[in-house]
């Protein structure tokens, strides 16, 4: 059965947010994270900072040395949560079904709104820009911000369509147009297809979709179970439905040490070690984290947990490290012996690129716990 699915992206949310709310920010690379001058990461970029290399997870001090000229700007989690509430509340009052993926990133079902003629099935997706148009303009002139769209009959050709122009993007990918679309398109633009799967995929000959699809075979030789659907993916067929459930989704590994301790290298170990098993899990499911929680218990079994959240996903446990070491010095999280030490990752999201954990180098890295 045919469908119309929209995705919808905000453009760099966070900074986009600071640039509304402060004029004299508009135009400038906005950096949202900690002050440079202080041990702390990045949670978000304007797009004038990316220009520099400035991303998510990154330390801000790197951020700094890329950007020296970035305006830093602390995070306002509150604001952007209650941004993204009012957006998506009035995205559902237009009737489409919304799986909120993460604060600023959706999928739309408005199937319902525009209900496909078998025959004819790209009609329908013609029927429904004008519809993206209008949420686009209602967010621009409702809340000052931007938004890319993408339109298509799957999630899977309505995530690239919004990826395809941003900022400020509509795309339209009709079946018609679809495998001519992908062919173009290196493999690791499809879903589900990483670093250590398009290495493997590299040295077999495979480096655009359209190698994919001329491809006779079911590519389950080269990528197990997962060759029959990437090959469907790549002549963009794709029948996962709306998630439309409300359950919290994490990702959490914890160890209880045998007797309390503060010892740093102790503590920097298995937050080392709980980093890589956490992000093993999220390739393996082909997810990534837009939060990350640490957990202390300590003797008396008084128990904290604080949180971060980014706005670009992040699967490396190089980053999930980094990130739960910025908050144990933080929050002087480790000012007594712990009993136990956790680490999480929630706000999880589908990725159609995921990078395979890699091993932590030996040498010491910028973030360590206080």
């Amino acid at each position: 059965m045919s469908r119309v699915i929209l995705h919808l992206d905000m453009d760099a949310f966070y900074a986009s947010v600071e640039q509304r709310d402060h004029p004299e920010y508009r135009g400038r690379p906005v950096i949202v994270g900690s002050s440079p001058d202080q041990r702390g990461v990045v949670c978000a970029a304007s797009y004038e900072a990316r220009r520099f290399g400035v991303r998510s997870a990154m330390p801000s001090r790197t951020a700094w040395r890329l950007c020296p000229d970035g305006i830093f700007v602390r995070p306002r989690m509150d604001t952007y949560r209650d941004e993204s509430r009012r957006i998506f509340q009035r995205i559902r009052d237009t009737g489409v079904e919304v799986e909120q993926v993460s604060v600023d990133e959706a999928y739309l079902e408005a199937t319902r709104l525009f209900p496909p003629d078998p025959r004819h099935p790209d009609l329908a997706l013609e029927a429904a820009v004008p519809f993206a148009r209008e949420l686009k303009e209602r967010i621009r002139s409702e809340r000052g911000l931007t938004a890319s769209i993408g339109v298509a009959s799957n999630k899977l050709l309505a995530k690239l369509g919004s990826d395809f122009r941003k900022p400020d993007g509509l795309t339209v990918i009709r079946d018609a147009d679809r495998v001519a679309f992908l062919r173009p398109l290196p493999c690791r633009a499809l879903h589900g297809v990483g670093q250590v799967t398009n290495e493997l995929l590299a040295k077999s000959g495979f480096h655009t979709v359209g190698d994919l699809q001329d491809h006779p075979g079911d590519l389950r030789a080269l990528t197990g179970s997962f060759g029959p659907t990437l090959k469907q993916f790549a002549f963009g067929i794709d029948d996962r439905p709306l998630e439309l459930g409300d359950d919290i989704k994490s990702i959490s590994s914890e160890n209880t040490f045998s007797s309390d301790t503060a010892d740093r290298p102790t503590l920097r170990r298995c937050l080392r070690e709980q980093a890589d098993e956490i992000a093993g899990k999220l390739q393996r499911r082909r997810l990534a984290a837009r939060t990350v929680q640490v957990k202390v218990r300590y003797g008396d079994f008084t128990t904290l947990t604080r949180q971060i959240s980014v706005e670009d996903p992040v699967t490396d446990p190089r980053d999930l490290y980094r990130l739960g070491c910025w908050l144990l010095a933080r929050e002087n999280l480790v000012h007594r012996p712990l009993r136990l030490l956790g680490l999480g990752a929630s706000g999880l999201l589908e990725v159609r690129c995921i990078q395979l954990p890699l091993p932590f180098p030996k040498a010491s890295t910028e973030a360590r716990p206080a």
